[in-house]
């Protein structure tokens, strides 16, 4: 194929993307699934660990890994759910708290980059694009799985 495909665009896109990510992580001791996992919980109330799987679009196993390292280096602390006695709210510590700002910076850094150099149209585009790949994948729109009649 001498036109890259959309595919490889996205792959090779989000593979830089997430190298820079976690370069600028490690010069924190850290990487871009903690700094994922700080920006989706809430500094305030606590997010029930259940939730951020979903928010973060991480299996439960990796997710578990994350959390696990996370509370060993004092960014988290996990409590009983009031809401729910089988649950648990993930809190940030106040280091946490520390590291989230950072990574915060971090992905607003690399936002503004972006809008420096891409077109207000040109990203309004970019969004309605990626946002229809992504619901064509959703929607199972592409791969279907029709039943085969003999």
């Amino acid at each position: 194929m001498k036109e890259k495909t959309i595919d490889y665009i996205l792959r090779a896109t989000w593979m830089a993307v997430q190298k820079m990510y976690n370069e600028e992580a490690g010069k924190k001791e850290s990487t871009m699934a903690t700094g994922f996992a700080l920006i989706s919980i809430d500094p305030e109330e606590g997010t029930p660990s259940t939730a951020l799987g979903p928010k973060m679009g991480m299996e439960a196993t990796s997710l578990s890994r994350t959390l696990k390292n996370m509370e060993d280096k004092g960014l988290i602390v996990r409590k009983p759910n009031p809401a729910d006695g089988r649950g648990v709210l993930i809190h940030l510590t106040p280091f946490g708290v520390e590291m989230r700002e950072f990574s915060k910076q971090v992905v607003l850094r690399f936002d503004e980059a972006v809008r420096e150099q891409v077109s207000e149209k040109d990203l309004d585009t970019f969004k309605t694009v990626a946002n229809t790949i992504l619901d064509l994948i959703q929607s199972k729109k592409i791969y279907t799985t029709k039943k085969q009649t003999v």
